[in-house]
């Protein structure tokens, strides 16, 4: 049967350019470090992807729709599907003084931020900067290799899932979750009481559960912390 809409599943996938065959996003470990992608902090594993939240191009989400758990397919997207046409009006040229005044040198290749969002500088010459506000991927075909993991239909695997999505640094199997009726109960590991912005990421968690968990009308977050008893000396 085909997934829905607010189905959870894994998935991995890797994304190339077609005309080049670079690789230029992975959720594969060994495939970041051969397309020279790979990034030390970040955390290789299959994607939590809810269909039609939006994570991935609409496109990409069709088809996954279509796909069951265990099944790979190869999806090719036109500009228009995905990042659009390159646009010859946002190629501009600024004063170099601009960049320099912020501290900013520019060379060809950097990006630089904007009053109109983020560009990469094309060239450098004269007092002038030639800079693009097109996305580096706009005008490309996209090839998405796709590999449908796993379906997710446990609704404490679910809130699972979405934790480790808000907190992907700490061990999913350290957090314990209870569900009675309406409320759910989620117990966090000592682990994760130092994490900056533990706060942020618990609301982070609640606003998940909101949207995606139907009938929850109250979620505890409950940290123990354990007391060590003094010796005492006679």
């Amino acid at each position: 049967m085909p997934m829905n809409k607010g189905d959870f599943v894994l998935v991995n996938y890797t994304v190339k350019v077609k005309d080049t065959d670079e690789i230029v996003d992975t959720t594969i470990e060994d495939i970041a470090k051969k397309g020279n992608i790979y990034q030390k902090d970040k955390i290789y594993e299959p994607l939590l992807l809810i269909l039609g939240e939006g994570q991935l191009f609409k496109k990409v989400e069709e088809e996954i729709m279509l796909m069951q758990p265990g099944e790979k397919k190869t999806i090719e997207l036109k500009p228009e599907d995905a990042f659009g046409q390159r646009d010859p009006a946002k190629v501009k040229i600024i004063s170099a003084k601009e960049l320099t005044s912020r501290g900013i040198t520019p060379k060809p290749g950097i990006r630089v931020e904007t009053d109109e969002g983020i560009a990469i500088v094309r060239s450098v010459g004269g007092g002038r900067v030639v800079i693009d506000l097109n996305h580096p991927l706009a005008g490309k075909t996209l090839v998405y290799e796709v590999d449908v993991v796993k379906k997710i239909e446990d609704l404490k695997d679910k809130v699972l899932s979405l934790i480790h999505r808000r907190i992907p640094s700490i061990d999913i199997s350290k957090f314990t979750v209870e569900i009675n009726e309406e409320r759910i109960r989620i117990i966090i590991p000592e682990d994760a009481y130092l994490l900056e912005g533990l706060q942020y990421m618990k609301r982070g968690i609640v606003n998940d559960v909101q949207r995606f968990i139907k009938d929850v009308s109250k979620v505890e977050f409950i940290e123990v912390y354990e007391v060590k008893q003094k010796e005492t000396t006679t």
